[in-house]
């Protein structure tokens, strides 16, 4: 017989567990003892027992983060995993892949099952969801109305937005027939005209919300054709209810509160808005005003009268200049005159005679040598004043 080392031999048991399918897929019950979770790395140590004998378990962080309750000392529960050997210490162990509650086990496996089956269908896909109207004339109200639910949605609407009408449908909202009861309430709310519509109750325990976790009541919110507001209690947990529904809400006048808007503010932006608007139509006004000045400007100085104005304007500044030109050009002319005429009469033959001078004629020709007479021929003699005649008796 061969001589194996210890890690061989715990290495075989263990691939000897690991291909066994009962030991790979497993869920064990028991009493927790001795659990401890580590600080740093997040992974949970503990040991499954009952009466007669016990098991050492480990669950590892990234299993551990997924629960959704803290384990303790003499819980009893369910664990599903595998079975394994450690094989540094050679024991073998329960490695947990999930714990459960003893008792919720298969409700809580059966809600987990409907939860992926709807939504693989997309009854919970986020592109479903629609939004809210902001103002709706119609409020529903699918609830019990002899429970506080109710109540508390007509106070908060009351107070925040009396300008709705609220529409109650009463409906089981826990029992048998509730999941059909509450379906008929959207139905009926829907076919009343709401704009929204709010599905719910008070708080209680799980088992009271069981109506709300049904496939029923999730395909019927996620058939209504307005949109659907989900106040389930003040659970931690989501419902099925929740995760269809467009909106949710903690409580039923959390989502009074959704579904409707402060008729306060709804006041204020009405405030707003009428400044705005006053504000626009006043500076509207006002530059309409400042184009109009302009354009009227623009229209006055191409009318024919501004035009003939300044038609007439410029001739009358021409006929000014012209005059005045006129003046200047009739004064030089004058004055050329005169200088001419002073000219002309100190070279004028008169004022020579003035000074005593005369002129010699013979018969029109002017004599102005004596070569130009006879001696014995007859002149004139002209004057500066008068005239004779004379005969030329000599000449030299």
């Amino acid at each position: 017989m061969p001589v194996v080392t210890v890690s061989q031999v715990n290495r075989y048991i263990g691939s000897k567990l690991k291909g066994d399918r009962i030991l790979q897929g497993i869920m064990v019950k028991g009493e927790i003892s001795n659990f401890v979770k580590h600080f740093k790395s997040g992974h949970c140590y503990f040991s499954l027992k009952d009466s007669e004998s016990s098991i050492k378990a480990v669950m590892f962080a990234s299993a551990a983060s997924r629960l959704k309750f803290m384990p303790e000392d003499g819980m009893s529960v369910v664990v599903s995993g595998s079975i394994s050997v450690y094989e540094r210490d050679g024991a073998y162990q329960l490695y947990a892949n999930d714990i459960i509650p003893e008792g919720a086990g298969k409700a809580s496996a059966a809600l987990e099952q409907l939860k992926k089956k709807l939504e693989k269908e997309g009854i919970f896909a986020p592109g479903h969801k629609r939004p809210l109207p902001y103002m709706p004339k119609k409020i529903g109200a699918v609830t019990s109305l002899s429970g506080a639910a109710v109540r508390d949605i007509i106070n908060v609407l009351t107070r925040r937005y009396p300008l709705c009408e609220l529409y109650a449908v009463n409906a089981l909202v826990q029992g048998e027939g509730a999941p059909e009861s509450i379906c008929r309430g959207i139905l009926k709310a829907e076919a009343a005209g709401c704009d929204v519509i709010i599905v719910g109750r008070g708080g209680g325990s799980a088992e009271d919300l069981g109506a709300f976790n049904t496939e029923q009541v999730a395909r019927g919110i996620y058939g209504c054709k307005v949109p659907v507001i989900s106040a389930v209690g003040h659970e931690v947990d989501l419902t099925i209810a929740d995760l269809a529904a467009d909106m949710r809400a903690p409580t039923p006048s959390a989502a009074a509160e959704l579904a409707a808007p402060d008729i306060s503010v709804i006041r204020e932006n009405i405030d707003s808005y009428e400044k705005r608007a006053e504000r626009a139509a006043l500076l509207t006004f006002s530059r309409a005003s400042d184009r109009f000045t302009a354009l009227d400007s623009r229209l006055s100085a191409q009318s024919p009268e501004s035009r003939l104005s300044l038609v007439e304007q410029k001739l009358s500044g021409l006929e000014t200049r012209m005059g005045l030109a006129f003046e200047r050009y009739t004064e030089k002319r004058s004055s050329e005159l005169c200088e001419k005429i002073a000219k002309l009469e100190s070279l004028s033959p008169l004022k020579v005679m003035a000074r005593g001078y005369s002129l010699i004629y013979s018969g029109e020709a002017l004599v102005r040598s004596s070569e130009d007479i006879e001696k014995g021929s007859e002149v004139t003699l002209r004057f500066d004043n008068g005239g004779a005649k004379a005969e030329i008796t000599e000449k030299w």
